[in-house]
């Protein structure tokens, strides 16, 4: 099998970036927009090791699942990976992958419960990053990279971000025009608009206009408040040649710069930094089943807490709560949040690397009914931090994770299904048997549907 070879099978399953797997003889070829079942022809793109890539080139037989996709650059935009399918595959199709992953990489056959869904399969998003750029004419295009590239899409809305983004794109397309401004060019690093960046709180929006250099954005704050009422509007200048979304240099051109907002009766400040889950609704069902299985602790360890919204439930729930997060504009929220709510006496947080600060942390808490909650980036938990919750004794561990690759993998050392042999991880079949810790559920979470991405919670006990 090489590269422009056309082959005819049918899919047996999914990948981990949730394409589907066609088997040519006993080779896999992987293959986007296609679903389980579907007798397909496919072009090789790329083959090497007895692994291939292909594009579809036709369905011969089409899945009862499959739909037409909604989106009309689908396909063309990196965004979304899974229009092309029922919401209910897409469930399946994420159950499967979280249960897959965690076998695969971590060792650990268990069962995975059904996905938590929210109540929007679309329309789902409470902030938006764009890229703005320009074509080959000079005009401005807005959009989303298309897929392992920097070329913008350009599009008039998005299916997936909330009502308000067709709204947004227009004015500031209009702002542009009217004001003789042109989109960033990467390559040749000259223009004068990179990105526009919303986020949306409670009704309330605060917008961040990245300029390459100084511009004049007080007519994009008029025609903003025309069309939303209050905003706070942001100058982020960006000079730098990078990929990073922002600069160092913000100006507040009106507005506060900030709104406070309330969830789960925890009120707080949020930015245009700030992190926060963009699915409101699939958030609030996370962080209640998290406070619901940390009642009846005595203290809760929030680990990668940033701007302490899930340590000020975890407070609540158990009276008393610690968060330790590296990023010291997140620990201000937090402390800020923490005044907010009142909860001076019974939540503290810590500034500091998690693999730093854990240690001390749980000398000090030793005795005390503990749960510890630990919710790292995308790479995961450093080994070191693993290995001290490991020894924590804590009555329970919840972990949540974004990437499952990584989720398999510090769940592995956790219950010691992964061994750590000199830096090299290898798997233990018979870990159930020393293991401190029972898994006693995983449940994914669809934080973002119509994607490939899917957030999961897992609750150990202590045996």
């Amino acid at each position: 099998m090489k590269k422009n070879d056309v082959i005819i099978s049918e899919a047996s399953g999914y990948g981990s970036e949730c394409e589907a797997v066609f088997l040519h003889g006993d080779s896999p070829v992987f293959v986007p927009f296609c679903i389980r079942g579907e007798r397909a022809e496919i072009k090789i793109l790329s083959a090497k090791g007895g692994v291939a890539y292909g594009r579809c080139e036709r369905v011969f037989s089409p899945s009862p699942a499959r739909v037409d996709a909604p989106c009309p650059v689908f396909g063309k935009c990196g965004g979304c990976q899974l229009q092309h399918m029922r919401y209910e595959e897409q469930l399946a199709l994420k159950a499967d992958l979280v249960k897959n992953t965690l076998k695969k990489i971590g060792g650990i056959d268990a069962d995975v419960l059904p996905v938590y869904s929210g109540k929007n399969s679309y329309r789902y998003r409470n902030k938006l990053v764009l890229p703005v750029g320009r074509d080959a004419a000079g005009g401005t295009k807005i959009g989303f990279f298309a897929p392992r590239s920097h070329r913008i899409v350009d599009i008039s809305d998005c299916l997936i971000q909330s009502a308000w983004c067709a709204d947004i794109i227009e004015i500031v397309k209009a702002y542009m025009r009217g004001n003789g401004l042109t989109g960033y060019d990467e390559l040749s690093a000259s223009g004068d608009i990179r990105r526009i960046a919303v986020r949306e709180l409670d009704g309330k929006f605060i917008v961040v206009l990245v300029a390459a250099h100084a511009v004049d954005a007080a007519p994009l704050a008029g025609m903003l408040a025309e069309r939303f009422g209050h905003v706070t509007l942001l100058l982020n200048i960006n000079a730098s040649r990078g990929n990073a979304v922002f600069g160092e240099e913000w100006r507040t051109v009106c507005g506060e710069g900030f709104f406070e907002a309330e969830d789960m009766g925890i009120r707080y400040r949020a930015g245009a930094n700030t992190f926060l889950q963009v699915n409101d609704d699939v958030r609030s069902g996370l962080y209640a089943r998290i406070a619901e299985e940390a009642a009846g602790a005595e203290c809760a360890v929030d680990l990668y807490s940033g701007g302490g919204m899930l340590t000020a439930l975890l407070a609540r729930a158990c009276g008393r709560a610690f968060g330790i997060e590296v990023v010291k504009e997140a620990s201000i929220c937090a402390d800020e949040l923490k005044e907010l709510n009142g909860l001076g006496r019974s939540m503290q947080n810590i500034c500091g690397k998690v693999e730093d600060e854990l240690a001390a942390l749980l000398r000090g808490t030793s005795g005390a009914r503990r749960v510890i909650v630990c919710d790292p980036p995308r790479k995961g938990m450093e080994r070191s931090a693993v290995e001290a919750v490991k020894r924590s004794g804590a009555e329970k561990i919840i972990l949540v994770s974004c990437n499952p690759a990584t989720l398999a993998r510090d769940l592995g050392l956790l219950v010691g299904s992964l061994k750590d042999d000199g830096g090299v991880l290898k798997k233990d079949p018979d870990y159930a048997s020393t293991s401190g810790y029972k898994i006693n559920y995983i449940l994914p979470f669809d934080m973002f549907p119509q994607t490939k991405h899917v957030e999961t919670l897992v609750c150990l006990e202590r045996k």
